[in-house]
């Protein structure tokens, strides 16, 4: 039995540099492997009605394939959600689409997530830009608290297609502990490594201030030249070195190995974790026990800043760092 008197900045520390060597491998075994979710896409184009390509079909420069938020529909969710405008078939294509594009895990959590947040799968709402059979394309899922994107890897200076957006409201507030939460075992292991600071490097790694803006501007990528606040991952000793790969495995793990692979060749292309920084906001304290509910890990090709209070934003975004 669980005690539930245990204090909340007492986190369990899971394997660190194993599951970072996992990921890599597998990573490294899918990089050829076929990309069911594009096959998905392209059977999924294929299907549709002149008339249903009118609504959810676009071209490629359009400015809508790059827009991201963390409650919005591409097209009327009323009129062409997926469990009203597709048939039953095509329903299948896409949950594919989206089983193919997430790790089984990562799956598991988007299910629950989707079904809390708004009824399931079939509340949300897809687009396609492009065209599928040609070499440019994407598909995105919208809704509220998710923006997924599968690309063909179209584009090749971006991670996951473009930026991504995942949240979970089990309800508005949240109790401190996140009960029911699928996303906050990433806060735990985030303040798991700002526990092991020291007290100077916590004094670098809290910031006393007010969190970056719950927008899509927190999701620009500052390059090489870019400043950053917090503490960088070349200042922790090897043990904490160890706990921040945890955390940043935490984060990526929920998507295909492939996708993985690519955002990890932006990370070392950014100078790797050593130039990866994470900062700690103490803003938004939810009941003020320094169990940090806002935090940033930002690099040069890299910004993943989660926002846990009142319940959990994550803004993702990355890509190459020399663009």
């Amino acid at each position: 039995m669980v005690n539930k008197s245990i204090n909340r900045r007492k986190f369990l520390q899971t394997t660190g540099a194993a599951a970072a060597g996992a990921v890599t491998a597998s990573a490294i075994a899918a990089e050829s492997a076929p990309a069911q979710s594009e096959v998905y896409v392209k059977e999924f184009f294929k299907s549709l009605s002149a008339k249903q390509k009118a609504v959810m079909c676009f071209p490629w420069e359009h400015p809508k394939r790059d827009y991201i938020n963390n409650n919005w529909n591409i097209v009327d969710e009323d009129k062409y959600s997926v469990g009203s405008y597709f048939t039953s078939g095509q329903q299948k294509m896409l949950l594919n689409i989206v089983k193919g594009n997430l790790s089984v895990e990562g799956f598991r959590r988007y299910e629950k997530q989707m079904k809390d947040d708004a009824g399931g799968f079939g509340s949300f709402t897809c687009a396609v830009f492009g065209d599928p059979a040609k070499d440019q394309f994407e598909w995105l899922l919208t809704g509220r608290h998710v923006t997924l994107r599968v690309d063909g890897n179209s584009q090749k200076d971006k991670a996951f297609g473009g930026p991504l957006f995942y949240g979970h409201a089990v309800r508005f507030t949240e109790k401190p502990d996140h009960p029911g939460n699928v996303w906050w075992y990433q806060g735990k292991q985030a303040n798991g490594l700002y526990s092991s600071l020291t007290e100077e490097q916590k004094k670098v790694a809290l910031i006393q201030e007010k969190a970056p803006r719950d927008t899509s501007v927190v999701t620009i990528l500052k390059g090489m030249k870019g400043k950053f606040a917090g503490i960088p991952g070349k200042s922790l000793n090897m043990k904490q070195k160890t706990q921040f790969e945890q955390v940043v495995n935490s984060l990526l793990n929920n998507y295909r190995a492939s996708d993985v692979l690519k955002a990890r060749k932006f990370i070392e292309a950014g100078g790797g974790l050593d130039n990866l920084y994470i900062s700690f906001y103490n803003d938004n304290d939810l009941g003020d026990d320094k169990v940090w509910d806002r935090w940033l890990i930002e690099g040069p090709g890299f910004v993943w800043f989660f926002r846990g209070s009142p319940h959990v934003h994550s803004w993702v975004n990355i890509g190459n760092p020399a663009v």
